[in-house]
């Protein structure tokens, strides 16, 4: 499944790459430069990131599941319990 980031979050991410490149490698980049680089991380590096993300929700909803017993439990059969507290 390719990843790819919508419009506006990849306007984002190339101008913080272009920002990063800039102020700590002190080497401006271009945009299209920028826009390469970016698409290789994404490609290259994404999947990892996506695969990490989608095993790190799976064992959290697992978690969840795994408790849903405890969080909507309902007693069985109470009926003539809450009856013999009522006519005390």
């Amino acid at each position: 499944m390719p990843i790819a980031l919508p419009r506006d979050k990849q306007q984002q991410a190339l101008a913080s790459l272009e920002r990063y490149l800039r102020e700590h490698m002190d080497e401006p980049i271009g945009n299209i430069a920028a826009a390469q680089l970016l698409n290789f991380f994404i490609e290259e590096i994404g999947p990892s990131l996506y695969n990490q993300a989608v095993a790190d929700a799976q064992e959290r909803m697992q978690l969840r599941v795994s408790e849903l017993d405890i969080e909507v439990h309902a007693d069985e059969f109470g009926y003539w319990n809450k009856k013999s507290r009522q006519g005390r």
